[in-house]
């Protein structure tokens, strides 16, 4: 008798999640629902409301991908215009108090970069091209079925296919992002007191889409960190190539420093930042777009401890945001949730669809992968004035003091970046920064002295002076009508 699985959500955590079921059961019908029509193409939805913003796919996610699905994601992704991004060298980055990395020879972990949109459009392609027993039905998920002890489907409204308002299965994942209702679900059916934690920075994303000026196709992606050790808002911007011959500017602040929405304060905000390279950059650059600004609770930081919870129902797991949820800003979500598909793939690879405990196996799994990002998120958001969700605990000021040590390490230790990379990539678990050779560059500091210029080779600096004059020539020009 043929198994039948339903996966909450058709974004980038559902389509992962399936695509990791498929691999460890190909025979299993597996039914995607989601609550918005989804586009012919890659364009934004209502149902991702950062879609709108810079997002990173980081090394280890990528990975997480590649393992799942049978054609290479980073081959599709990159021939739909994506770009591979390496943090050794392919990058300017301004540090919150150290000054800029440097840029080695050593390529370090890629990330990918693109539009969300885009994203999702890709995997959603490679899913249903590559696995014949998968459908995605537009609907809305109303609660489970079952008790809890074991959940047997879902309840709906709104389906398409007629499927009905109760739709039976043999397990079921919540992969529904941001605005999951797993809390509420799984109290109708019995479970409650799950232990949740939440740390909101009041983090306001403003983002601008440009016209990559011409020559400067290859200029390195450029962000400029916020500052969470010197008491006032964090405030940020990053210039980041994506699909089409653009490049998705993202300015981020803190509470109390919120990027503005209008054109010629967005510009005023990047060229205030303590460097004032992403407004030099821009300043010369075609606008494409209007500045979309997204404020609320889709960049606060959310976990939700179901792996501790005394209780839970056999054949139902949650993964990605709907499990836990990070500040955007640091571009985790989308890998922790490829990491805890990978984490799903095994265990029933192992265990099989039904075995007993796997929902709780999946869920200790997905977790550890949570713990390097949320102690990453956590430790700097935590710091900025007015946020909300408590003081830092003494793990929190810990991870923090260490992690501001061994960033002002690896700006001049090749040593100390390569942990740096290796763990925000999400290659490695935390415990790389505690190598004898990081351990010792984030006591001793960096090597080499502070940069407090960008680490620019000659082609690139020609093209930061020529879109800087182009802007200056425009501004006299404008002043003198």
């Amino acid at each position: 008798m043929s198994q039948k699985a339903v996966v909450i959500g058709a974004g980038t955590a559902g389509l992962v999640a399936a695509a990791a079921l498929a691999r460890a059961e190909p025979a299993l019908q597996i039914l995607l629902l989601d609550r918005d029509e989804l586009p012919e193409g890659p364009e934004n939805r209502r149902g991702v409301p950062q879609g709108h913003h810079a997002h990173l796919l980081m090394a280890g996610g990528l990975a997480a991908m590649e393992s799942l699905f049978p054609d290479s994601v980073r081959d599709r992704l990159l021939s739909a215009g994506a770009h591979e991004i390496a943090l050794g060298n392919g990058m300017l980055a301004l540090t919150a108090d150290s000054g800029w990395f440097r840029r080695w020879r050593w390529n370090g972990p890629h990330m990918i970069t693109c539009t969300r949109a885009l994203l999702d459009w890709v995997l959603r392609q490679a899913l249903l091209d590559s696995c014949a027993t998968i459908s995605i039905h537009r609907a809305t998920v109303e609660g489970l079925l079952g008790d809890a002890q074991r959940v047997h489907g879902v309840r709906i409204s709104g389906a398409d296919h007629d499927l009905g308002t109760e739709l039976e299965a043999d397990f079921v994942v919540d992969a529904s992002g941001r605005g999951s209702g797993s809390l509420t679900w799984l109290s109708g059916i019995g479970v409650t007191g799950v232990e949740e934690r939440k740390i909101d920075s009041g983090l306001t994303n403003a983002t601008r889409i440009y016209r990559t000026p011409e020559g400067a196709e290859s200029f390195p992606l450029t962000v400029v960190q916020a500052n969470p050790y010197n008491g006032r808002p964090g405030r940020s911007a990053m210039v980041l190539p994506i699909e089409g011959n653009r490049w998705m500017v993202s300015a981020g602040g803190t509470r109390g420093g919120e990027p503005p929405q209008d054109a010629q304060g967005f510009l005023e905000y990047t060229l205030g930042l303590p460097h004032p390279i992403v407004g030099h950059l821009i300043s010369g650059a075609q606008p494409l777009t209007d500045v979309v600004v997204t404020r609320g609770r889709s960049t606060s930081n959310a976990r939700r401890y179901f792996e501790k919870s005394p209780r839970w129902p056999e054949r139902f797991v949650v993964l990605g945001d709907a499990l836990t949820t990070f500040n955007p800003a640091y571009g985790q979500g989308m890998s922790v949730a490829a990491l805890g598909a990978q984490v799903l793939t095994r265990e029933v690879q192992q265990h099989g669809l039904t075995g007993p405990g796997l929902s709780r196996r999946v869920l200790r799994g997905a977790a550890r992968h949570v713990d390097t990002a949320w102690a990453t998120a956590v430790g700097m958001d935590i710091l900025y004035p007015g946020v909300l969700g408590g003081a830092p605990t003494l793990a929190d000021r810990v991870t923090a003091h260490y992690a501001r040590r061994l960033t002002k390490a690896a700006t001049g230790s090749y040593d100390a970046a390569a942990a740096l990379w290796d763990v925000t990539s999400l290659k490695a678990t935390p415990t790389r920064v505690l190598r004898p050779k990081a351990l010792l560059a984030g006591l001793t500091g960096p090597f080499l002295p502070r940069t407090s210029e960008p680490p620019l080779w000659p082609s690139e600096r020609e093209v930061l002076n020529r879109l800087r004059k182009a802007a200056e020539r425009t501004a006299t020009s404008v002043a003198h009508s």
